[in-house]
This record gives structure tokens, C-alpha cells and sequence, in this order.
């Protein structure tokens, strides 16, 4: 049996005493969200991403969206008070948040940066989104993933 690996987002939750449940996907047949979704036998409609973007104050925020839907960029930067936000470059990332493309978690981030979670997380007991390790994700309430990242709710991704 191999040893589980416990990534910064799962020893953040263990520490703030929130219950999560660990998905686990192997193997690289994946490429989207959806198909991760899939793969862990997950709705993609309970499915998070964590995607970064850059206003044009040049603030960095973060929103977390299911991976069946699409960032609306103009619904994202009204939600955040900016004229516009762009994505940012898959180079940035690493560097910007401590987490590669794929792995990337609203927990645990290098700094804290404004997050938006998607209206639609209300709907659900549980969402699940990455536990900031490619092929690992973590199940917890919405409500912990709001207390712990300090976001809002806002309805974000295209029509």
C-alpha cells in the first residue's frame, strides 16, 4: 500500500479541525477538470477549479468555480470592484501562489489574495476542489472552505 501523501492544503484542514474526505485520480488520461471529475466519479458540477487572475489595478484574485463552467471575466471583475481581470500566465503560478497548473487550491496559497467562490457551491453540503497536488482533491463543507480562504460568494461564470 503506498503512503498517502499529506499536502499543505490537508494539514491546514487537520490543523483547523475541518472534516474532509481525501479523492485520489491516477495516471495522466486526463485533461480536463471534467474528466477529473469523472475519473474520481465526482458531479462536475460539484467539482471546483481554482483559477487566477490579475485586475487591472494589477491585485491578484482567485475564484473557485466548478470545472463543468467557465469564468465570465466581466462578472468576475465586477465581483471584485475592478474595470477588468485577465488570467494569468501559466508561468506565474508557481511562483505567485506555490502551486502548479492543475494543483492549484484556494488553501494555502503563498499570500492571501481576494477569492470568489461560485454561487452554485450554495446548492451543495460539500464541494470538492484540489488539494494542491495534481491527482489529489479534498472534499469539505463550503462554509469551512469560506472561513478558512475569508471570500464571498458571487455568481461568476458564464451564462
Amino acid at each position: 500500500m503506498s503512503k498517502q501523501v499529506k499536502t499543505n492544503v490537508i494539514r491546514q484542514l487537520e490543523q483547523q479541525n475541518i472534516d474532509y474526505k481525501e479523492h485520489h485520480y491516477f495516471g495522466s488520461d486526463v485533461s480536463s477538470g471534467t474528466d477529473v471529475a469523472r475519473k474520481m466519479g465526482n458531479d462536475p458540477a460539484k467539482q471546483f477549479k481554482t483559477l487566477v487572475t490579475r485586475g487591472k489595478s494589477n491585485e491578484v484574485y482567485v475564484f473557485v468555480i466548478p470545472v463543468n463552467e467557465e469564468l465570465d471575466l466581466k462578472k468576475a471583475a465586477q465581483s471584485v470592484d475592478e474595470k477588468s481581470v485577465s488570467m494569468i500566465k501559466e508561468k506565474e503560478l508557481l511562483p505567485l501562489t506555490g502551486y502548479v497548473h492543475g494543483g492549484c487550491s484556494p488553501i494555502g496559497m503563498k499570500k492571501t489574495f481576494q477569492t470568489v467562490l461560485h454561487s452554485s457551491a450554495e446548492q451543495f453540503e460539500t464541494i470538492i476542489f484540489s488539494a494542491g497536488k495534481v491527482g489529489v482533491s479534498v472534499e469539505i463543507n463550503a462554509e469551512d472552505l469560506m472561513r478558512l480562504i475569508d471570500g464571498h460568494i458571487a455568481n461568476v461564470v458564464k451564462s
